[in-house]
């Protein structure tokens, strides 16, 4: 009896403990401490953080970018950024061929544009790790065609199967490559 008293009032404080060492989860930060939290890397095999210049706000035909261009030569492997799932495989005249993959806690929406094509196998619903191989740097699109290059681009994801539209948040400062920030 005395044991059983003694195990109410240890255990329940011995859970809180390990509690407040743990992270709160990525759904009560803000968007931006989330993203950071995510720690994700150039989706661009090979590419060194000193080669990613911020073309965010960079213009483009009376609008603003909304995200960061990363130069490869054509074919080049183009990684996943965080781990997640394969949302949307689609082509369209403005992206070419793109991928549209959401993160594990359903509130980021990666946008992957002006593909070469996809890796070999590559399924909508796919659960994905950080660093596989999603397809290759290209031109697709309304990419010029001697400038290969991946238009990355980060969405907070709106819900409801929304992949299009979510508010745009530069990735460029979020981008980590080798444990270390740009």
């Amino acid at each position: 009896s005395v044991l059983l008293l003694a195990a109410t009032f240890v255990l329940p404080a011995c859970s809180r403990a390990r509690a407040t060492t743990e992270l709160p989860p990525l759904t009560s930060l803000s968007p931006e401490a989330a993203l950071a939290a995510r720690s994700l890397i150039i989706p661009v095999k090979g590419v060194d953080a000193s080669r990613v210049r911020d073309s965010y706000s960079a213009a483009r035909g009376g609008r603003t970018h909304d995200a960061v261009d990363i130069m490869a030569p054509r074919g080049t492997p183009v990684i996943a950024a965080d781990s997640g799932t394969i949302f949307k495989l689609r082509q369209n005249d403005a992206g070419g061929i793109t991928i549209y993959q959401l993160d594990p806690d359903e509130r980021f929406i990666y946008y992957y544009a002006h593909l070469d094509r996809y890796q070999d196998g590559l399924v909508e619903g796919m659960i994905i790790s950080k660093g596989d191989v999603l397809g290759f740097v290209g031109t697709t699109g309304n990419a010029p065609k001697d400038t290969p290059h991946l238009h990355f681009q980060v969405m907070l994801y709106r819900g409801r199967g929304q992949y299009w539209g979510g508010e745009p948040i530069n990735p460029h400062p979020y981008l980590i490559r080798h444990g270390r920030r740009q």
